[in-house]
C-alpha cells in the first residue's frame, strides 16, 4: 500500500484568500491609481446631487492624469462607482448619484 500523502490544504487556502482579497479591492485600486482622475476623497459620499458633479468637474479639469476629455473622464468615474457598488449601494445614494449624472451634463453644457 502506498503511503498517504498529506495535502497542502493550508497553502491552497492561503493562496485563495490572498487572491480573493486583491480581487475584491481591484475597484478601489482603480479609483486611486488609474489614469482616469485625481479625485477628492469622499466625493461620492457627498449628500448633495449638485456638489458631486461640481467636485468631479473640478477634479477632471485640474487632473493631469486623465486620458480623455474632462466630461468623459468625470462621467466614466461616476458610472464606474455606481456600477461597482452594485446592489450594496443604498437606493437613496443611488438616486442621488443618478441625479448627479444629469447635473454633470448641465455643468459641462452637454444638455
Amino acid at each position: 500500500m502506498a503511503p498517504v500523502r498529506k495535502t497542502t490544504h493550508s497553502r491552497k487556502t492561503a493562496r485563495k484568500s490572498a487572491r480573493r482579497a486583491t480581487s475584491k479591492r481591484w475597484s478601489q485600486r482603480v479609483t486611486g491609481e488609474s489614469d482616469a482622475l485625481d479625485l477628492k476623497r469622499g466625493v461620492f459620499k457627498l449628500t448633495s446631487a449638485k456638489k458631486i458633479p461640481d467636485s468631479l468637474k473640478r477634479s477632471a479639469e485640474h487632473s493631469s492624469r486623465r486620458k480623455a476629455g474632462a466630461y468623459r473622464s468625470a462621467l466614466s468615474m461616476l458610472t464606474f462607482y455606481i456600477n461597482r457598488a452594485g446592489k450594496t449601494l443604498p437606493k437613496t445614494q443611488r438616486d442621488r448619484l443618478e441625479r448627479a449624472k444629469g447635473e454633470l451634463k448641465r455643468a459641462f453644457g452637454r444638455e
